[in-house]
């Protein structure tokens, strides 16, 4: 208990709280994992199997190899020495096979849809801004260019030059054609 006390005064003197504190892990360093009751799994890693599995099952190689294993097992549990069937004529194991393909499936193949729905969600969001940055571009350079052509509505155009230039030219064409007349009627 003296120690204690020392070491209380001790840190308030010097400032310091964290030598009277419980010891802890430190901060710098990763917490260690504790125990859990339920398995930890990564749901990324999950919804990619998912995605696997629904892609699949919608596949034609999906349904000729469930087709033939169908075929076999029906097959063997007709055709089958008595002794080495596994599964009598109902075939009551291989509906139970089935449903249990079925209610897994269908399951995974909603979740690779929800998956595939988000995915189709973002990239709709990420077209909709692309959409409106593409449209405010748009407008600006209709108000860049409609004042472009404003101002060139006061400059002297090529075409207006030209033009200017073969007036110029009749004109001097017409003084030399008939010099003689307007020097003399000047006189």
């Amino acid at each position: 208990m003296a120690e204690r006390l020392r070491a209380r005064t001790a840190a308030s003197a010097t400032g310091s709280t964290a030598l009277t504190r419980s010891p802890r892990g430190r901060l710098d360093q990763p917490r260690t994992d504790r125990r859990r009751l339920l398995p930890v799994y990564d749901p990324e890693a999950f919804g990619r199997l998912s995605e696997r599995v629904a892609r699949f099952l919608g596949t034609g190689r999906f349904i000729v190899w469930m087709t033939l294993v169908i075929i076999l097992w029906v097959l063997w549990n007709i055709f089958a020495p008595d002794h080495l069937r596994f599964d009598q004529y109902p075939f009551i194991f291989l509906t139970l096979m089935l449903s249990l393909q079925a209610s897994y499936a269908a399951p995974l193949i909603l979740l690779a849809q929800n998956r595939q729905d988000d995915r189709d969600r973002v990239n709709l969001e990420q077209d909709r801004k692309q959409n409106e940055r593409s449209i405010a571009d748009t407008e600006y350079l209709t108000r860049e260019i409609a004042a472009l052509r404003m101002g060139l509505g006061e400059v002297a155009t090529r075409d207006w030059i030209r033009s200017e230039f073969q007036d110029l030219i009749k004109e001097m064409d017409e003084r030399r054609l008939f010099p003689l007349e307007s020097d003399e009627g000047d006189r």
